[in-house]
C-alpha cells in the first residue's frame, strides 16, 4: 500500500511553476498545471539535472542542463518515449499536497 507523505501546500507552487520537494528522502519535482498537481523524480536520466528547476511549457518540463523534455503528468519524454522519469501520484486534501509513494 502506498505511503502518503505531505510535500507542500498549494500556495507554495503557483500555477505554471515547479519546485523541488523531498518525501521520505526521495527528491521529487512538483508541478502545478492550472490547479492540478503532478510529481516526477527530480533527476533527469541524462546527467541528473534538476527537473524541478526546469522550464515548464504546458505539461512539458525541459531540463535546465541539457534540454531533455518530459511530460510532468506521466514522466514520459514526448520526443523519445524511451526516455522517461518515474511519476508519483499527488493527492490534495484542502490546501495540503501529498505524494503517494510505493
Amino acid at each position: 500500500m502506498p505511503e502518503r507523505v505531505k510535500i507542500a501546500v498549494r500556495s507554495e507552487v503557483p500555477s505554471g511553476t515547479g519546485r523541488v520537494v523531498v518525501a521520505l528522502g526521495r527528491v521529487l519535482a512538483l508541478f502545478n498545471l492550472e490547479g492540478s498537481f503532478y510529481a516526477v523524480d527530480n533527476s533527469c536520466p541524462h546527467r541528473g539535472g534538476p527537473l524541478g528547476e526546469g522550464f515548464l511549457n504546458g505539461c512539458v518540463v525541459t531540463c535546465p542542463w541539457h534540454g531533455w523534455q518530459f511530460d510532468v503528468r506521466t514522466g514520459v519524454g514526448p520526443l523519445n518515449p524511451r526516455h522517461s522519469v518515474r511519476s508519483v501520484r499527488v493527492e490534495t486534501d484542502g490546501e495540503d499536497l501529498f505524494a503517494c509513494l510505493d
